[in-house]
């Protein structure tokens, strides 16, 4: 299998995971904690942070760990110049694995609940409010991500990008989906967790605005992060050598 083959199935299998956890820690905190909403959503973010953190892990050095298509797309931009980071055929594959991965990962989630395995979410989530923490908490993903790789400190991503969402779950109104492949695939759970179809267009793009700027506050405060783009979200196999 070559090297990109598996980077794709990275990215499928880890954010098919990622979603897992989201969806179903968010089924778990419900039926756990059916009265109690802010229990719910510690219960909820603690499992993300834990599992993201251990993703990254397992993942990081096959693809990078992108699980994001908002990350993806940066890494391609910012490398453009120097030649660096996901090449532009490799972008679309990355994000083609992230969203199939999405929608499978709360699917396996309802099976294991014993839910429906297809649902929709009804849970409408479009508010001013919300978008604007969409922007901000994917701002901030982005800048955590590339400071990290530019500073030299991309081994430290696992811990800093899971401490980072699970904070951003509490101080942004939205609780921080900050992910294209994870709200898609939220869209398949009628519960807690879940976001209604019609939310979704204005929270990707709410991302995918936050994504921009998080990137230009992070290329103007690290005029090299061009050289890097290859460790984001960890240092990770870019050609078709055996990984060792």
């Amino acid at each position: 299998m070559s090297t990109l083959a598996r980077r794709l199935l990275a990215e499928f299998v880890g954010t098919a995971l990622l979603v897992c956890v989201v969806v179903g820690s968010g089924i778990a905190a419900q039926q756990l904690s059916p009265d109690d909403v802010g229990l719910q959503l510690l219960e909820n973010s603690t499992a993300t942070v834990f599992g993201l953190a251990v993703l990254i892990l397992i993942f990081g050095p096959v693809s990078g760990a992108h699980f994001n298509p908002v990350v993806s797309a940066a890494d391609w931009l910012a490398g453009r110049r120097r030649g660096t980071g996901l090449s532009t055929t490799e972008l679309p594959a990355y994000i083609g694995a992230q969203l199939i991965g999405g929608m499978l990962g709360a699917v396996l989630a309802n099976i294991m609940f014993d839910l429906s395995a297809l649902q929709i979410s009804g849970r409408d989530r479009v508010t001013t409010g919300h978008l604007v923490g969409e922007v901000v908490a994917t701002a901030g993903l982005i800048a955590v991500i590339f400071a990290l790789a530019r500073s030299g400190r991309a081994a430290l991503s696992a811990a800093a990008v899971g401490t980072y969402i699970g904070a951003a779950y509490w101080f942004t109104s939205s609780t921080s989906f900050a992910n294209p492949a994870v709200t898609v695939g939220r869209i398949f759970s009628d519960t807690f967790a879940g976001i209604a179809p019609a939310s979704v267009p204005a929270f990707i793009t709410a991302q995918i605005i936050g994504g921009a700027l998080g990137l230009a506050l992070i290329v103007t405060l690290y005029p090299d992060t061009p050289d890097t783009a290859n460790n984001v979200v960890v240092p990770h196999a870019d050609d078709d050598r055996p990984l060792r």
